[in-house]
């Protein structure tokens, strides 16, 4: 398969950022359609669509937990670890890294599999489910899971070809799949009245597209490193595992934060507000989507570069990551905060929860602009492998700030203090993120120079 190579070791940082960073921009928004073209045709289903859309929210936080993985053995863990080799030259280690992740994602999604499908109600329930949203919440997992092995396939894999320079191709397989998602959608959901779960198989089915496209690729014989089962070498699975936690951590407190949430909304505004919620992340996760592009397309960059030895590049390509993300969030405040209801009735025409989520999706974004320090801090650290700090600082923003303030802040505010912890902790943690990645990765950086 040809494809086009972005060339880390000869073109400029900025340019291997932005050749790197717009087809995974690309791919990340297409992804995203798997999920927001779900609820967008869930809410509309006649009759119980307000309802299927609050079962469906529910399942997020699981499905946040099982994309984690993909973080763990993938663009956080392997994904880095490989780019590193690359740059040193190092193709059998690079391989070897590959082999491991791969190996490690099969047996996981296999596991993730069957606990969920033999546990789903007391998983559901212990998410806020309640036992009018139990059974659209049930229709969508249940299904949903049983492809949890092509979806951590695809996700996982994808940043092995993005390090190897061929975002494009990343792109490509996501495109596969969402095109198949957004044609088989309707068709499941309408015409065969399968409804949630009608939802649910046709993500399955796509995600299995885009895994066989990755698969096809990665074994590629013109490619310097070729996808194979590998034996799991415990030293190299440790480093792949213990940098990857950072991703996994923060996947996976995206889950109990939405559990969180979802278990406050639930108790200070009911299932309406459960509701809300599932509004909020929607957006939330669309106006993310950039930005986890942009880090995707900085990472390989970074961990080439550092691999290389050029720490100059490195610092060049961690300030520049900043200075688009700046720009980004910047423009997606102003925009929510002047123009929130299109946004909302895009997830649902249903009057009292379009009005309930109109002043929460403004609180929701304050400070959005913060989220830049923090992601550009944060995978500053994960492309260079500085994993307890990676690790330190997801826990501090999710775990250490925005649960025990989304438990506490309704006591003194009502429903809205459970969103106004989200942009609490993005000043917070954006401040301190960037300033530690600033005195130790710099710093460092700068003394070997």
């Amino acid at each position: 398969m040809k494809a086009h190579q972005v060339d880390f070791s000869r073109m400029s940082v900025t340019r291997s950022i932005i050749a790197s960073s717009l087809p995974l921009i690309v791919a990340e928004l297409v992804n995203l359609l798997y999920s927001q073209v779900d609820r967008i045709y869930i809410s509309r289903i006649e009759g119980t669509g307000a309802l299927a859309l609050t079962g469906v929210g529910l399942c997020l936080p699981v499905i946040s937990l099982i994309s984690a993985f993909a973080r763990l053995f993938g663009s956080n863990g392997g994904g880095p670890l490989c780019a590193i080799e690359l740059g040193r030259g190092n193709e059998k280690e690079a391989e070897n890294i590959l082999a491991s992740s791969f190996t490690l994602t099969m047996i996981t999604a296999v596991l993730i599999s069957f606990i969920v499908v033999v546990f789903n109600r007391p998983i559901l329930y212990l998410f806020g489910a309640s036992d009018q949203t139990f059974q659209y919440a049930r229709d969508y997992l249940v299904v949903y899971v049983l492809g949890t092995v092509p979806v951590l396939i695809s996700l996982t894999l994808t940043p092995f070809i993005n390090a190897l320079g061929y975002s494009s191709v990343g792109m490509a397989g996501v495109v596969i799949g969402a095109v198949t998602n957004i044609i088989l959608d309707p068709v499941f959901i309408f015409l065969f009245r399968m409804g949630v779960r009608g939802a649910a198989v046709a993500t399955v089915i796509s995600q299995c597209a885009s895994a066989l496209f990755v698969i096809i690729f990665l074994r590629g014989r013109n490619l310097p490193i070729r996808l194979r089962f590998g034996s799991l070498d415990r030293k190299r699975c440790g480093k792949i595992i213990m940098l990857g936690t950072s991703g996994f951590t923060m996947g996976a407190t995206n889950s109990v934060v939405q559990l969180v949430c979802n278990k406050c909304a639930s108790i200070w505004g009911g299932d309406l507000y459960v509701g809300v919620m599932t509004i909020l992340n929607s957006i939330r996760e669309i106006f993310s989507t950039p930005i986890n592009g942009l880090s995707g397309g900085a990472s390989p960059v970074m961990s080439f570069n550092y691999g290389k030895g050029d720490g100059r590049k490195v610092m060049k390509a961690s300030n520049m990551l900043l200075v688009m993300m700046l720009s980004y969030t910047a423009v997606i405040w102003a925009l929510i905060y002047l123009f929130p209801d299109p946004f909302i009735n895009l997830f649902s025409n249903d009057e009292a929860l379009t009005n309930a989520a109109h002043h929460a999706l403004q609180l929701y974004f304050f400070g959005f602009i913060f989220m830049s320090p923090h992601m550009s801090g944060q995978q500053t650290f994960v492309a260079l492998g500085y994993a307890k700090q990676a690790v330190f600082f997801s826990l501090f923003r999710k775990v250490i700030i925005v649960v025990p303030l989304t438990i506490l802040l309704p006591y003194f505010f009502g429903v809205d203090g459970v969103v106004l912890a989200e942009p609490i902790s993005n000043v917070l943690g954006g401040i301190a993120t960037y300033s530690a990645m600033r005195l130790t990765v710099f710093r460092r950086l700068k003394k070997n120079l």
